[in-house]
């Protein structure tokens, strides 16, 4: 096993599962897939980790298990962070990159979301409905992340 690259899914509700697993699978890139025992997903090629169902079970079980030159898919910003300073790369569904450089105003964002939520009456909207583009955005990303050294 040494040094190949895994790729670690934060896959509790993640839409881009399969698109992520079929270019690993075209690659021979091994994927786990973590998700929580309320979200228990099966795979035809990635190994399924399922974790407790506390709060944090999933992330906490996803940065243990990421190492340097892996390449983690989550929506998380927390995780995210997490992994770049394991030496990890992430990667969000829509197929942005997660950086040194981004991370901090991304959690930032997180954070000042939280506050408004807490303080107004009126909830934000969900994330809009997934499309095909949003699909072959991140599919594209993700294929050069995975190029890149």
């Amino acid at each position: 096993m040494g040094n190949q690259m895994m790729i670690y899914i934060d896959a509790d509700a993640c839409p881009v599962t399969k698109i992520a697993e079929n270019i690993a699978r075209r690659r021979g890139v091994p994927v786990i897939l973590l998700c929580d025992t309320n979200h228990v997903l099966s795979s035809d090629y990635s190994t399924v980790r399922v974790v407790g169902a506390g709060a944090d079970a999933v992330d906490i079980a996803l940065i243990n298990l990421c190492r340097k030159g892996d390449v983690v898919i989550t929506q998380d910003y927390g995780v995210a962070a997490l992994a770049l300073g394991k030496g990890a790369r992430a990667i969000h569904q829509s197929g942005r990159w997660y950086t040194d450089e981004n991370i901090d105003g991304l959690l930032m964002e997180r954070h000042l979301a939280k506050q408004a939520r807490r303080s107004s009456k009126h909830h934000l909207k969900g994330p809009a409905k997934r499309k095909e583009e949003d699909d072959l955005r991140f599919a594209e990303s993700f294929e050069r992340m995975l190029d890149s050294p």
